[in-house]
């Protein structure tokens, strides 16, 4: 199946990224920044299969060449915290051949990007492990028809009612920033995303095969499966270590109880398209409403029907058949008195009554492998926030504009990764310093409450193939011996004893004959 991953972000200044750098990285080349007077060498790097740059028609032709184009980019640029390119990671479909996937992205980019203005710089990686994927660096800023670069934003004045503009108490006029061009907006994150979903179901199609990709997430495409958590660089390599982690524990745990889920809506959807197949029969056949139709009647024709069929076996052999054949039959009308279930319209209210169970279970399960993510989410920032306080302190007493944007610059990582895990603390309202203990308590909990969830889970699962059982033997039945079974003269359970009564008196006449035989047998001797 296509790999549905699609990740966009910024490359930015304030975080110690390059453009070169990137550029290089996703090309394998060897660029030099003019910004750092640095080296960018990737030429080492394995797997890069294909490398292109797709200008707009106004764009120098000079920068079809990567090492020229991105220090025009950064060159520009002259803030510390500028943003100097959107970089686009994608997965590519495996089942597409080489030119194929080569073609997919130049006509992706052109349509979405380059025919907007932008400059597409995209590369297509893969390494023969089954994980194609493309790289793709788009510039930030439009260019005029000379091929200059142009501000992102302007300023604009707010005006009042009557056009004027208004002053603010210190004297200045209110103003706001409007971007030059709409390719920041919010919207445009889904609307990339929805247009590569469309453009490699286009190509699947076209090459002839079945397999499609579906980039929504799974609440949008209203898949009841829990979606697996994020590892992380950290957790990804002590896995592929084979360390567990608590992360890569809960990710099995989905992947199982998502496995569980999916055999139970297997088996109820069989089981209710079986039972329309049932009732479409019976009301063809009898006068007597399908949803009424007596489900021990059925079994109990389906028993005459096995011993009819066997007319021509030995004795031995139908004594042997017919025993197994209520053992098995007992079970069903034990396993179907016990649900009383006593007719064919019961019998679809339970499968409705044990999807609804599932349903309900694996939305408690899902809800508890969110929450248990949660938690490791929040101790985790708790403690870089516990780690780079003093540092971010020590940037808060910094009172000079210029000294402050030069600490800012020199430890722009430490800063980003405090200010990002402060922020996640305020969202879920946590206090500092942080108690770890009631968490993990919380945690364990929550994990033990999951555990007794998959339990029932496995319950409603065994239930299911009694009633399969049940099925196959109706399906033995229908529709040749339906009519004879109409009037139900006899109940089953009177059926059943009245052969295993039968059966019992076979068996006995058989050993009677055996010790006859060996008994005559001794004589001779």
């Amino acid at each position: 199946m296509p790999c549905p991953h699609y990740d966009i972000k910024i490359v930015q200044r304030s975080k110690r990224q390059s453009a070169v750098a990137a550029a290089a990285y996703q090309s394998g080349d060897r660029l030099f920044s003019e910004y750092d007077q640095r080296q960018k060498s990737y030429s080492e790097k394995q797997g890069i299969v294909h490398t292109e740059i797709l200008l707009p028609e106004n764009a120098p032709p000079e920068y079809a060449d990567r090492n020229t184009l991105w220090n025009a980019v950064e060159a520009v640029e002259n803030q510390w915290n500028s943003q100097l390119a959107r970089r686009f990671i994608m997965a590519l479909p495996r089942e597409l051949l080489r030119e194929e996937q080569i073609q997919l992205m130049r006509e992706y980019c052109q349509a979405q990007f380059v025919s907007k203005g932008m400059i597409a710089d995209f590369a297509i990686h893969d390494k023969g492990d089954g994980n194609p994927h493309a790289h793709i660096l788009l510039t930030l800023r439009p260019m005029d028809e000379q091929g200059h670069w142009l501000p992102k934003c302007r300023k604009e004045y707010v005006l009042d009612e009557h056009g004027q503009r208004i002053k603010m108490k210190n004297g200045e006029w209110k103003s706001r920033r409007v971007n030059t061009v709409d390719w920041n907006e919010q919207k445009y994150g889904e609307i990339w995303r929805h247009e590569w979903e469309v453009m490699q179901n286009r190509y699947l199609e076209a090459a002839g095969r079945q397999e499609r990709v579906d980039l929504r997430s799974f609440e949008r495409q209203n898949n009841p499966h829990a979606p697996q958590v994020h590892l992380g660089p950290s957790a990804s390599a002590m896995e592929r270590r084979g360390i567990q982690t608590n992360l890569g524990n809960l990710n099995r745990d989905i992947v199982s109880a998502n496995r569980l889920f999916d055999s139970i809506r297997r088996v109820i959807r069989d089981l209710k398209n079986w039972l329309a197949d049932l009732s479409e029969k019976i009301g063809e056949q009898t006068a007597q409403k399908p949803e009424g139709q007596n489900l021990a009647e059925i079994l109990s024709a389906y028993m005459t029907l096995r011993h009819d069929g066997r007319s021509d076996w030995s004795r031995a052999g139908q004594t042997k058949a017919q025993v197994n054949d209520l053992k098995k039959m007992s079970a069903a009308i034990i396993f179907l008195q016990s649900n009383d279930i006593t007719t064919v319209q019961k019998l679809g209210a339970h499968l409705d009554e044990a999807r609804a169970t599932a349903s309900g279970l694996r939305n408690q399960i899902r809800n508890n492998d969110r929450r248990c993510s949660t938690i490791d989410t929040i101790i985790e920032a708790a403690a870089v926030v516990r780690e780079l306080k003093s540092l971010h302190d020590q940037y808060m007493k910094i009172g000079w504009k210029s000294k402050k944007e030069k600490f800012a610059g020199e430890h722009a990582d430490e800063l980003q990764r405090f200010n990002r895990a402060f922020r996640l603390l305020k969202k879920y309202e946590v206090t500092l310093p942080l108690d770890v203990k009631p968490l993990r308590a919380e945690q364990a909990a929550l994990k033990k409450s999951s555990a007794d969830l998959t339990a029932r889970l496995e319950t409603v699962q065994s239930s299911l193939d009694e009633l399969k059982q049940v099925r196959w033997c109706v399906r033995q039945v229908l529709p040749d011996a339906l009519p004879t079974i109409i009037d139900g003269k006899q109940s089953v359970l009177e059926q059943l004893e009245a052969n295993q009564r039968k059966a019992q008196q076979v068996q006995e006449q058989s050993q009677t004959r055996q010790r006859k035989q060996n008994k005559g047998h001794t004589q001779g001797l």
